[in-house]
């Protein structure tokens, strides 16, 4: 019997993986919440355009408000939705596991527990995503970098099947499959926490916020303060995005070269971030799942994070409409380290 996959969110990132692994051949059903994109792609397809060229490719899509109607259980699922909506999807979908799914959360911030928390750990998958990608109109994806992806169970039993995941996902891009997932993805938050709302608070594509003077200083430091709140929390520096041979002897070292290595490897001089994207599109950002986890995480360690604690102000700000996001804000961010 072929495995049965659903791609909760299919966003940017979801409608790709989910494109990509109908093309091989895998039966796969998008759930999506824009009733726009669900008529597009039941009319047309997925278009994606990406490095290696443009494909059109049909799936099966059903609105959340359809998944009621599904009655056959799906042997995996891959969450694909913003962090802030990780325990809503997953209850959605709760129904429609077996004892022996794996749900996978091919998301950005800690959402392994949460996830864990609604469909149990046996079940629970966490995954790490390097891609530069968006989606401005309803089934057109452009993909802009190649998609890495890390895969991890969170006991013995579960990462024993990891496999099975890890298989039918690298029709998207590569897989690795990791013994310590979740120090993976505090490596991931890493370079989330230096790039991805601070070059959205200054309304620019990542190259430019960059450049800004002071802000590659700024967005290492943000992202050595993540790193060390990591290790302060029992993770351990690990190789992510198959850079094998990234310096992981510190949480500073690491940091230092991953931001570097994500600006020359993953950023076009149009990449703009997930969190700029969002604003664009007026809709709330993954700032507390990044920036605020360090914040709070450092809290409860007694500790501070200067850096992330100001991009997370100035965030919280715009979001509230009480600030206007723009490179004007460059000497508020790096006022921080004097």
């Amino acid at each position: 019997m072929d495995t049965r996959i659903a791609v909760l969110g299919t966003g940017a990132n979801g409608a790709a993986i989910a494109a990509a692994m109908t093309r091989a051949g895998h039966d796969v059903t998008c759930v999506e919440q824009w009733p726009a994109h669900v008529e597009v792609i039941r009319r047309e397809g997925v278009t994606i355009h990406s490095p290696s060229g443009t494909t059109r490719t049909p799936l099966n899509a059903v609105h959340l408000a359809e998944v009621a109607t599904l009655r056959e259980p799906f042997d995996i699922v891959f969450v694909v939705v913003k962090g802030y909506d990780t325990r809503w999807a997953c209850e959605l979908i709760l129904p429609l596991l077996k004892p022996t799914s794996l749900v996978v959360g091919v998301q950005n911030g800690m959402t392994v527990d949460d996830m864990a928390d609604v469909v149990g750990v046996d079940r629970t998958v966490g995954c790490v995503i390097e891609v530069a990608a968006n989606m401005f109109e309803p089934g057109v994806v452009n993909q802009q970098t190649e998609m890495w992806f890390a895969l991890g169970g969170l006991n013995d039993e579960v990462q024993a099947r990891v496999t099975q995941a890890a298989e039918v996902l690298s029709a998207a891009g590569e897989v690795d499959v990791v013994d310590d997932i979740r120090s993976s993805k505090w490596m991931k938050l890493v370079a989330n926490a230096a790039e991805l709302v601070t070059s959205a608070i200054l309304d620019l594509p990542l190259l430019e916020a960059i450049a800004l003077p002071g802000m590659h200083e700024f967005m290492t430091e943000t992202g050595k303060e993540a790193g060390r709140t990591a290790v302060a929390l029992g993770h351990k520096v690990v190789p992510i995005f198959g850079m094998d041979d990234i310096d992981t002897s510190s949480p500073d070292a690491f940091a230092t070269e991953l931001l570097d290595r994500v600006l020359t490897d993953y950023s076009l001089p149009d990449t703009r971030t997930t969190v700029l994207q969002d604003w664009m599109k007026g809709r709330r950002a993954e700032i507390e799942e990044i920036n605020g986890l360090v914040v709070g995480s450092q809290r409860e360690l007694g500790g501070r994070a200067p850096a992330n604690e100001i991009t997370l102000l100035l965030a919280r700000q715009i979001e509230a409409g009480e600030l206007t996001a723009g490179a004007h804000l460059a000497e508020r961010l790096s006022s921080a380290l004097s």
